[in-house]
């Protein structure tokens, strides 16, 4: 066992000893930890058998054994820097971040069962369940991080385990602008249509920003508007917002039941007298209750993996489908000109960067079984620029108190 075992295994035998909370009293068990490293290295220094000879300085020993009590251990390192946002593992000895959007492998080395620790401790705070019967698990962690796991023999052999840090650099539209993510008119525009009411979804690949850019969305929501928000796990803040409730999906219990989808929770948000419905990801049947919401005159956002604009109006055309034999294409597809009124879409740059890629707005009008878009935004070398869309409903823009023609110009699809 080394220092840093030897010491961690000191001080979580004191802390149940003395009833100690490594989560609430932090600065109890620093103490400890601070006493318990110095008696042990005065022990080392006076040759005490079975002491190391060999031990780390003082203020190491102290973090590494905290992150050991208290945090996620040789994680903890990665968590606490900013510039990390992703953290995965898929071998003990192959731990991987993200920096910056791009990954690098790292020199950590862990085990087997130093994998399984870590992985139990971050569930321990979110009720959710890892085993042979449900191989597969994503929870929230009290930060708001995001844990996913796979286990065999769903993996080939060893656990496979992401966590992608909450890093919420962005809270508003002009905090998108300054990260270069889009440009002051689209960002102004944007915060005009969520103020309008207009139906908004957030499309891109995996890490392209969509939870980012769609918690940005959301800081234009007026302050007299109710929020309710649905997510498989908590992600989306709007802790400043004075009217909002989060609910999140949860998985069945050991008996196989007590299940909540998301499909369970866009119903029951409905009966929540929202004024604002989101959905933090559609992936599903849920898209089919998204759109009964956004039918019935219910202002909403969602998010969705799509590779462009037009991918993700044709995904959410087919989703719906999911929920039952009887529910046709005949309905969907009318349903979604009418209902959905712009798509975000979202890239990551071979740099890492990520910024919007366009904006493209439904008139509404079905040609073919094919539904109309109009670019509104468009990227040209490297640059976002205006094309000649316009959004639908520009009396909801005139009613909200904007000018669309000053804040777009005058150009418009013919």
């Amino acid at each position: 066992m080394d220092s840093i075992d030897h010491v961690s295994t000191l001080v979580r035998t004191l802390l149940r000893e003395r009833s100690i909370d490594p989560l609430t009293e932090v600065d109890a068990v620093r103490a400890l930890v601070e006493q318990v490293v110095d008696d042990f290295l005065i022990a080392c220094a006076d040759g005490t058998p079975g002491m190391p000879t060999a031990t780390p300085r003082r203020e190491d020993l102290i973090d590494a054994v905290g992150d050991s009590v208290t945090g996620f251990g040789p994680l903890q390192r990665y968590l606490d820097d900013p510039n990390i946002e992703e953290i995965w593992i898929n071998h003990p000895s192959r731990v991987f971040v993200a920096r910056n959007g791009r990954s690098e492998l790292t020199s950590t080395v862990l085990t087997d069962s130093g994998v399984r620790d870590l992985v139990e401790r971050m569930l321990s705070s979110s009720g959710r369940r890892l085993d042979l019967s449900s191989p597969f698990v994503d929870a929230a962690l009290p930060d708001g991080s995001r844990l996913h796991v796979a286990i065999p023999d769903i993996t080939r052999r060893h656990w496979a385990v992401n966590l992608r840090k909450h890093v919420c650099a962005a809270r508003e539209l002009d905090d998108l602008v300054r990260l270069g993510a889009m440009n002051q008119q689209l960002a102004t525009f944007l915060s005009a249509a969520v103020v309008a009411g207009l139906n908004i979804l957030v499309a891109g690949a995996t890490q392209a920003g969509k939870t980012t850019a769609l918690n940005a969305l959301l800081g234009a929501v007026p302050a007299s508007e109710r929020v309710v928000t649905c997510e498989e796990t908590f992600e989306l803040q709007l802790a400043d917002h004075p009217d909002w409730v989060a609910m999140q999906t949860r998985q069945a219990g050991l008996e196989g039941t007590g299940e909540i989808t998301l499909r369970d929770l866009v119903r029951e948000a409905l009966r929540m007298r929202p004024t604002r419905l989101i959905v933090g990801e559609v992936r599903q049947q849920e898209a089919l209750d998204l759109l009964v919401a956004m039918n019935s005159g219910m202002p909403a956002m969602a998010s969705l993996h799509a590779n462009s604009a037009r991918e993700a109006v044709t995904k959410l055309c087919t989703l719906p489908l999911l929920a039952g034999a009887n529910i046709s294409a005949d309905f969907v597809v009318p349903t979604v000109a009418g209902c959905v009124d712009l798509v975000v879409h979202l890239e990551t740059t071979a740099s890492g960067q990520r910024r919007v890629s366009e904006v493209a707005a439904l008139s509404g009008r079905v040609e073919n079984g094919v539904i109309e878009l109009a670019p509104m935004f468009v990227t040209a070398g490297s640059e976002l620029v205006r094309a000649d869309g316009f959004p639908p409903h520009e009396h909801r823009f005139v009613r909200a108190g904007f000018d669309l023609p000053a804040i777009l110009g005058s150009a418009r699809a013919a």
